[in-house]
């Protein structure tokens, strides 16, 4: 069973929080972005690597330290979505469409501009200002499998992927989902920035918070029955990791404080019993009922609260001419918000998080002999940052 939301959905902007960036705050993320940019010394401007992939310690540094000197009103426009939609739409950063270029055919291509340093001016700075900006909600983070290890991802339609359930694909709806379902270190918050949308490509949301479900529902999906797994953009290797069964919704204290992992498409329903698909096909009409419809225009940023929403994009047809809707895409992690001590043994299959800003904000720790632990009591996890092109480089197929 694979939920799908309605492709004449209606557009609800109404439902969903909107906050906006004072004009001079926005001028102030921009102006340091490009003050940023135009300062890196020559050896990073040299490293193709860490350019790419926005790692390089000089660089996350430049970053942390900027961020401190923002105006509140960014960081309070960036706070984590308010409302029980688990959505906001932050407007006003100020940008144009015709100030980066056309729309590259893949994400290669558009790593490949923010990498050369006769290219950074179309695509690098906004990807230090998604950085920023991600900075002033939480701690930004990439995956070592997922378009080579980028914080800031793009996403686009490229030809040949037009019916996949991925990122990339265009004529095809994108079924709601919870990001990196699988993966017990996925994103607490995912942003959305928007380049270019000419036709108005609308990405749904649908918060857990507002769904009804009978108790006996409830409980039936509050229990450890299924596992969620990766999607086929991580490759074949997860089938030597013990899959865990996971519950979809967690209600520690009522439908009010409700979260979920939701990606029926990587979701072995088959293997569950009437009652229990019952209650997952009853959750998923729900979710298809309290949807709501964002249509990004250039400079507008969306925030999904990733334990509380699922998100999914509607169908268009690209143009593949350098006009075609064009997104940047931040994984964020929220320090205060801690995960479940039940997800805290989980393998993720083995996929790994590149985290500088948390290698950085720990370094002080490690050089004074002690070993840096998350809340949860486990240790840090730093891997290196490297550049990858793997078979199955989460690029092309990562969910939006």
């Amino acid at each position: 069973m694979k939920g799908v939301l309605s492709e004449r959905k209606t557009l609800h902007p109404q439902d969903i929080e909107r906050r906006e960036l004072p004009d001079a705050a926005g001028r102030a993320v921009r102006e340091l972005a490009r003050e940023i940019s135009t300062t890196l010394d020559s050896a990073l401007r040299d490293a193709a690597a860490a350019a790419t992939t926005l790692t390089d310690p000089v660089l996350i540094a430049q970053i942390d330290a900027g961020v401190a000197e923002l105006p509140d009103d960014v960081h309070h426009a960036l706070r984590p979505p308010a409302t029980a939609a688990g959505a906001t739409i932050v407007r006003r950063l100020p940008l144009t469409d015709d100030e980066f270029g056309p729309t590259p055919p893949d994400w290669r291509e558009a790593a490949r501009w923010s990498g050369a340093a006769d290219l950074r001016a179309r695509s690098f700075e906004l990807d230090l200002v998604m950085l920023l900006l991600a900075r002033c909600a939480g701690e930004p983070f990439g995956w070592q499998g997922q378009q080579g290890g980028r914080l800031v991802n793009n996403i686009l339609p490229s030809p040949g992927h037009e019916h996949e359930q991925s990122g990339a694909s265009s004529k095809t709806l994108l079924s709601p989902h919870s990001e990196d379902a699988f993966h017990p270190e996925r994103a607490n918050l995912l942003m959305l920035g928007c380049l270019r949308n000419p036709d108005s490509v609308g990405t749904t949301v649908s918060s857990v918070r507002r769904v009804e479900l009978a108790a006996a529902q409830r409980r039936l999906l509050s229990t450890p029955l299924l596992p969620i797994l990766p999607d086929v953009s991580y490759g074949t290797g997860h089938e030597q990791y013990s899959a865990a069964p996971l519950p979809t919704l967690w209600s520690p204290a009522g439908p009010d404080e409700t979260t979920l992992r939701y990606d029926p498409a990587y979701t072995p329903l088959d293997d569950a019993d009437p009652e229990f698909r019952a209650a997952y096909a009853k959750l998923t009409d729900e979710l298809e009922r309290v949807c709501v419809t964002a249509a990004l225009t250039p400079g507008e940023l969306l925030l999904v609260d990733n334990d509380v929403a699922v998100h999914g994009r509607v169908p268009f047809t690209a143009r593949y001419d350098g006009t075609d809707r064009w997104l940047k895409r931040v994984n964020v992690r929220l320090p205060d918000r801690r995960r479940r001590a039940e997800e805290s043994d989980e393998n993720g299959y083995g996929q790994r998080i590149v985290a500088p800003f948390r290698a950085a904000a720990t370094s002080a720790f490690v050089s004074g002999g002690r070993e840096p632990v998350r809340p949860d009591g486990h240790r840090v996890n730093q891997p290196v940052a490297t550049e990858r092109e793997a078979t199955h480089d989460r690029g092309s197929f990562e969910h939006p």
